[in-house]
């Protein structure tokens, strides 16, 4: 396998281009992507990260000042009281308009961080250093930033481009394996929508593609980052094409909400993909080898693909208060064929319940 390109650019946003740097010791490169007027570095960070942004701090002390913020682990990071925290701190330093902030964490740090960097003095620079699979490939390269209400999830955020998000595998070793396989959702999901290679490459490699040091695993995100990438530059707003990013995820934030955010995002997703595909199935005929084939490369890399039969009513009634839905009617991401995405209404609740009963009807 041809060695990849190292870097993936998000082009032709409305708020400019960043790179998006893929490569084994990139995070050693930060100081070069600061803004070279940045007198002050604010780290935001996820707890068990402190020893890697220590290293930083004193790595970039000198010609700055750094100062470390450490916040909660995981989705309890994403609420307004974890970013009013940071925003007093923020006012306590002085933080001015060319200073910076860096994120260093999972994708609920990266989505924290990039908020509280979009709302303060109305944007201030920022980089994202993803620390797990999921960030890396997804939440930190898309420019969506965001915290949770009691309500549901991501329903209060920003779209905001940062300046540079450095993936670099060499931090993923003290990443457990449940975490990589999570990540490895959205991954099969830039397979299904965008790049069929992404699911040959599983299919072919399962045990070098969760091998977070092989070169199998360095293309997978690669091809996973240049997806979306693509669709971002395309579309930042999200207003048309990058709602097919979304494929799986109106059922997996339902499934989250219902689970109070105790699940891994990437688990939930797993499950949404194969309610989106049966719903496929059933409104654009889709293969059944396709529905299939969501099944077999989800399981084998050990993902849940079934939800309790008896939840249905309560994640309807979640899922209709989805940021997508338009008028009451809930719009679902569905494939025409693999790599074949399209945005659908679907204003029958039977036919999604019909849909959410074969994806359950699989249990045990």
């Amino acid at each position: 396998m041809s060695k990849p390109d190292p870097t993936v650019m998000v082009s032709n946003t409305a708020q400019g281009d960043y790179p998006i740097v893929i490569a084994p010791g990139t995070i050693d490169s930060l100081a070069h992507y600061l803004p070279g007027d940045a007198r002050k570095v604010v780290i935001i960070h996820a707890p068990p990260l402190a020893g890697v942004a220590e290293r930083l701090r004193e790595e970039l002390s000198g010609a700055r000042e750094v100062f470390l913020v450490e916040i909660p682990d995981a989705e309890g990071a994403k609420r307004a009281e974890v970013a009013s925290f940071c925003w007093g701190i923020l006012g306590q330093l002085d933080f001015h308009r060319n200073d910076v902030i860096v994120s260093l964490g999972g994708g609920a740090t990266t989505d924290l961080a990039g908020f509280v960097a979009a709302t303060w003095l109305r944007g201030v620079p920022l980089v994202h250093i993803p620390t797990t699979v999921l960030a890396m490939v997804d939440a930190a390269i898309g420019g969506k930033t965001g915290i949770n209400t009691t309500e549901g999830k991501n329903l209060v955020g920003a779209f905001y481009a940062p300046q540079a998000v450095l993936v670099d595998p060499n931090v993923l070793p003290s990443v457990s394996d449940n975490d990589v396989r999570a990540g490895f959702a959205e991954i099969v999901k830039a397979g299904f929508i965008a790049d069929p290679t992404i699911l040959s490459l599983i299919e072919e490699n399962p045990e070098e593609a969760t091998t977070t040091s092989s070169e199998v695993f360095l293309e997978l995100t690669r091809r996973a980052v240049a997806v979306k990438a693509a669709v971002v530059g395309d579309d930042f707003f999200e207003t048309g094409t990058r709602e097919i990013l979304n494929y799986g995820h109106t059922l997996a934030h339902a499934i989250e909400h219902a689970e109070r955010y105790q699940w891994r995002h990437g688990a939930a997703v797993s499950i949404g993909m194969v309610f989106a595909a049966e719903l496929s199935r059933m409104v654009t005929n889709l293969a059944d080898e396709h529905v299939e084939r969501h099944r077999n490369i989800l399981q084998t890399l050990g993902l849940p693909t079934t939800y309790p039969p008896a939840r249905w009513k309560s994640l309807l009634a979640t899922m209709q208060k989805d940021k997508k839905a338009r008028g009451g009617v809930l719009r679902f991401v569905v494939l025409d064929d693999i790599a074949k995405p399209r945005v659908l209404a679907i204003p029958d609740e039977s036919v999604l319940f019909a849909a959410y009963s074969e994806m359950a009807a699989s249990e045990g």
